[in-house]
C-alpha cells in the first residue's frame, strides 16, 4: 500500500481525462477550509462552564481566536517545508499524511475541550491540524498546473476554491452538531427570584446549602443559544455546549474523505501537454510578464519578485484574516444592539456563511479573469478597491449608531463580501502569479515557501484586530462606568465602580450590561470597536499595492540553464 501512495506509481496513461484530478483537489480543499468557519466556535469555547454565558473560569476570545492563528502559521510552515518532499513523493503520499494530521487534529483538540486544557487545543488543532492544512493545501496546486497549462489561473481558482467554500459547508454542519449536542445547564430561576453575592469579581448563589458560581443569561444571551432557553441564572459547570464531540465528529469524516480523494490523484507524464495547445507568442507573455524559463526553488530566494511577492500575500491576507477569524463576533458587536430584530444568531450564522461563499467564488472568478488581464493588474484591483471599502466599515459602523437604519447594515455587508471575493481571489491567483515569474517546474515548492507570508499573517490579523478591538473595549466601558450613578451601579453588580477592572476579567460587567443602566441618550459603543482595526487594515493594502508595482521578470542570471541540468541528470543517473 505504501508504494502505491508514490509519485512513480501515480503517472497517468496516455488516454487519462485530465477533469478527473479537480474534484479530488477540491473534495480536500473543502475539508481543510473548514477552518475559516473556526468563529463558529469562538461562542462555545469561551463559554464551556458558563454555557450559556461566559462564567469566570471560561477560556477569553483573545485565547481562543489564536487557535486559529496557530493554525495558519504551522500551514504555511507546513507548506514551506513540504514544497520539496512534495516534488519528490508526489500529491498522493502529501494527500494522505494531511488527511492524518487534520482529522487527528480535531480528535486532540476535542481531547483538550473535555479535559478544558486549553494547550491541547493549540496542539491538536493548531500545531497538528495546522500541518494537515499545509500539506492539503500545497498538493494539489502545482499537479493542476500541470495539468492546466493552457489556463493556469482557472486551474489554481479551481484548486483553491474548494477552500474557500469549505466554511460554506461546514458552518450549518458545525452549528446542527453543536445544536445536536447542546446540553442546557441547571437553572435556578429569573434573576429577581435567585440571591445573589459578588466573591472576587464572581457571581454566587446558594444551592443545596452550598455557594456556587452562577451566570446571569440576559436577553442578549437567550437570543444567542442554539436552543430554546429562559432567561435568568443558571449554574456554572452544568451543562455542555456540544463542542467536544463536534470536534470528534468533525475529525473522522473529514479523515475519510481526503484519503478517499487522496487516492483518485495522477500526474501528468514528463512533457505532456494538452492536445492542440501551444504556449502564448512572445508578445503576449511578454505583455503579461510570462515568462518561459524556470528558476529553481532555492534560487528563487534570492529574487527580489520573491519578497515583493511575499509582501503583496501577507498583507492581503493579514487584512482578511483578522476579519474572517471573528466575523460572527464582528456582525454581532457592530449590528446586534443597534439592530436586534435583524442581527441575531441565526443571521449572524448566515453570514458567516455567505463570506465562504464569496470567498470561494472570488478564487475561481479573480482568478480566471487574471488569465486576460494579467496578474498584475488583478492585484491592482484588490487593492485600489479593497483600501475603499475597509475605511467604508468604520463609517458604517458610526452613522448605524446614530441612526439604526438597515442601510448602513447592507452597506457593511456588501463591502465586506466584496472584500471575501478579493482575499480569496488573491490565494487562488497567487500561484499562478508565481508559475507565470518563476516558470512551472518548481512552482510548488516556490508557492510552499511563499505560503510563510500567510503563517505572518495568520499572527499579524488576529492579532491586531484582538489587540486594537481588547483596547477600544476597555476604554468603552471605563468611559461608560464613569456616566453611571456609583450607587446604581452597585445595585447592579454587588460591587462599587472601583473594582471595575476585576469586575471586567471575571466577564461580570460588559458593555450590554452596562448599557442597561446606563442614562438614557447614552449610545451604545460597541459598533465602534473594530473602527481602528479597519484603518489599520487600509494602510497594509496601500502597502501592498506598492509592493505589487515593483515586481518586474525575474533576471536571466537566475534562471535554470537547461543543457548544464541534462547533462548533470545523465551524469547522476550514469553513476547509479
Amino acid at each position: 500500500m505504501f508504494d502505491s501512495l508514490k509519485k512513480e506509481h501515480i503517472v497517468a496513461g496516455e488516454n487519462f481525462n485530465r477533469w478527473k484530478v479537480p474534484p479530488a483537489s477540491i473534495a480536500i480543499h473543502l475539508c481543510i477550509g473548514s477552518v475559516y468557519a473556526w468563529s463558529i466556535f469562538n461562542p462555545p469555547l469561551t463559554r464551556e462552564f458558563g454555557v450559556v454565558a461566559a462564567s469566570a473560569g471560561d477560556w477569553s476570545l483573545q485565547s481562543v481566536v489564536w487557535i486559529f492563528s496557530v493554525a495558519i502559521v504551522f500551514l504555511g510552515l507546513a507548506a514551506a517545508f513540504a514544497g520539496k518532499w512534495l516534488e519528490e513523493v508526489g500529491p498522493r503520499m502529501v494527500g494522505v499524511v494531511a488527511a492524518l494530521c487534520w482529522g487527528g487534529g480535531f480528535i486532540v483538540g476535542g481531547l483538550g475541550i473535555v479535559t478544558h486544557q486549553l494547550w491541547l487545543v493549540y496542539l491538536g488543532y493548531g500545531v497538528i491540524g495546522g500541518c494537515g492544512l499545509g500539506l492539503g493545501y500545497v498538493s494539489p496546486v502545482s499537479t493542476l498546473i500541470r495539468w492546466f497549462p493552457d489556463r493556469r489561473g482557472m486551474a489554481t481558482g479551481m484548486a483553491i476554491m474548494g477552500f474557500g467554500g469549505g466554511a460554506m459547508i461546514a458552518t450549518p454542519i458545525k452549528e446542527f452538531l453543536l445544536r445536536t449536542f447542546y446540553e442546557v445547564p441547571t437553572y435556578l430561576g429569573p434573576e429577581s427570584a435567585v440571591s445573589l453575592v459578588t466573591e472576587g469579581g464572581r457571581r454566587m448563589a446558594e444551592v443545596n446549602g452550598q455557594m456556587v458560581e452562577v451566570v446571569v443569561a440576559g436577553a442578549k444571551q437567550v437570543a444567542a443559544a442554539p436552543v430554546a432557553i429562559e432567561p435568568g441564572i443558571y449554574v456554572a459547570g452544568t451543562g455542555n455546549t456540544g463542542a467536544a464531540m463536534t470536534f470528534f465528529t468533525l475529525g473522522i469524516i473529514y479523515f475519510i474523505v481526503m484519503v478517499i480523494a487522496s487516492f483518485s490523484y495522477r500526474v501528468p507524464r514528463e512533457g505532456w501537454k494538452p492536445a492542440g495547445w501551444e504556449p502564448a507568442a512572445a508578445h503576449v507573455a511578454q505583455r503579461k510578464m510570462i515568462s518561459d524559463n524556470d528558476v529553481h526553488i532555492d534560487q528563487a530566494l534570492k529574487t527580489p519578485q520573491f519578497y515583493l511577492l511575499w509582501i503583496v500575500l501577507c498583507f492581503n491576507v493579514t487584512a482578511g484574516i483578522g476579519v474572517i477569524g471573528v466575523a460572527k463576533t464582528m456582525m454581532t458587536e457592530i449590528f446586534g444592539t443597534t439592530l436586534p430584530l435583524i442581527v441575531n444568531s441565526a443571521f449572524a450564522a448566515t453570514y458567516v456563511f455567505m463570506i465562504s461563499v464569496f470567498n470561494m467564488v472570488g478564487r475561481f472568478l479573480w482568478a480566471s479573469a487574471s488569465d486576460y488581464i494579467g496578474r498584475k493588474n488583478t492585484y491592482y484591483c484588490f487593492f485600489v478597491l479593497g483600501t475603499l471599502l475597509y475605511l467604508s466599515i468604520p463609517f458604517a459602523a458610526q452613522q448605524v449608531s446614530v441612526d439604526p437604519a438597515v442601510t448602513w447594515l447592507v452597506m457593511f455587508y456588501a463591502a465586506t463580501m466584496i472584500i471575501f471575493t478579493m482575499y480569496g481571489g488573491g490565494f487562488a491567483t497567487i500561484p499562478a502569479y508565481l508559475a507565470d515569474i518563476f516558470g512551472t517546474k518548481y512552482v510548488g515548492g516556490i508557492h510552499g515557501r511563499l505560503l510563510t507570508a500567510w503563517s505572518t499573517a495568520g499572527v499579524l490579523g488576529p492579532l491586531a484586530i484582538t489587540q486594537l478591538r481588547e483596547m477600544s473595549l476597555s476604554n468603552a466601558i471605563h468611559d461608560l462606568a464613569t456616566r453611571i450613578d456609583p450607587t446604581v451601579f452597585r445595585e447592579k453588580f454587588g460591587a462599587g465602580v472601583e473594582q471595575l477592572d476585576q469586575l471586567i476579567a471575571a466577564n461580570t460587567v460588559t458593555i450590554g450590561r452596562l448599557m442597561e443602566i446606563a442614562p438614557a441618550g447614552t449610545v451604545d459603543p460597541t459598533p465602534s470597536l473594530y473602527n481602528t482595526t479597519m484603518y489599520c487594515m487600509a494602510g497594509l493594502l496601500v502597502l501592498a499595492l506598492i509592493a505589487n508595482s515593483l515586481v518586474r521578470p525575474v533576471h536571466e542570471k537566475h534562471h535554470i540553464d537547461e543543457t548544464t541540468e541534462e547533462v548533470e541528470g545523465r551524469v547522476v543517473a550514469a553513476a547509479e
